[in-house]
């Protein structure tokens, strides 16, 4: 008797084969196909995926395991990708900063300037590569307290290589970078706001000026030079709180509705 195909897989095919010109280059069978069979990779690993800015995105496991992810026929689907932890395979922890700087190439390159990347290129196993403060793949951020504890993991008191301002310093830019982009974000929602097209758009230019430093502080984090970030997000900090007074003013005024 032949094998039937589970009513989720059936439903992934036929979209496949009947979406628009084009979008099936851009759809992944992969999860949809581990998530109607049991038996493959770990339900949480599939459900952190899920929910991350990955899956949202639509950034399929392929992008990081290999294989086909056009097919739902297991060999073909399975057949590039490479098995095991060695060095060979593409999220062995040593390979992640190359495998995510396909997408990520701002905080890849910064971290190849760090003494970090050249530990784990090295074999340092205490060494961090990208899982250590995005995870393996739920793709989120350690929170400023988080970041701190990891930090002192190698660098806190009494360890090997003890330098406990480092971790206290990461904290704090990270919540500054955190609170800066928070501001940010309520001013963006507040700019939309502006009826005025010309004045929406000369909004919009300071917001995206502000943006700017603001990312390569984040890139820069990445390189754990701390004097690097520290000068951009004084930057963007500065124009944040500009574009926030030129927006109260206008609220005094008379806001748009």
């Amino acid at each position: 008797m032949a094998a039937r195909l589970s009513p989720l897989l059936f439903i992934a095919a036929l979209a496949l084969l009947f979406a628009p010109g084009g979008a099936s280059a851009q759809q992944s069978l992969c999860a949809d196909c581990h998530f109607a069979n049991a038996g493959g990779p770990n339900p949480l690993h599939l459900h952190e995926w899920d929910l991350s800015a990955h899956g949202r995105a639509g950034v399929g496991c392929e992008a990081c395991h290999g294989g086909n992810p056009k097919t739902v026929e297991s060999f073909l689907a399975h057949q590039t990708i490479v098995r095991g932890h060695g060095l060979e395979n593409p999220v062995n922890r040593r390979n992640l900063p190359a495998t995510c700087g396909r997408c990520h190439s701002g905080p890849y390159s910064e971290f190849q300037g760090s003494k970090h990347y050249l530990l784990l290129r090295n074999g340092d196993p205490a060494a961090p590569s990208c899982s250590t403060c995005h995870g393996d793949v739920a793709a989120y951020l350690l929170s400023p307290k988080g970041l701190e504890s990891e930090c002192n993991g190698c660098h806190g008191r009494g360890k090997k290589q003890e330098r406990a301002e480092y971790a206290a310093d990461a904290r704090f830019l990270l919540q500054s970078t955190r609170d800066t982009r928070r501001l940010l974000n309520s001013a963006r929602s507040l700019i939309t706001r502006v009826t005025d097209a010309k004045l929406r758009a000369s909004l919009q230019y300071d917001y995206e000026q502000a943006m700017v430093p603001l990312q390569e502080a984040a890139h820069a984090g990445h390189s754990f030079v701390f004097d690097k970030v520290e000068e951009r997000l004084g930057v963007a900090m500065r124009r944040a709180e500009a574009l926030t007074d030129r927006l109260a003013n206008l609220g005094a005024r008379a806001p748009d509705r």
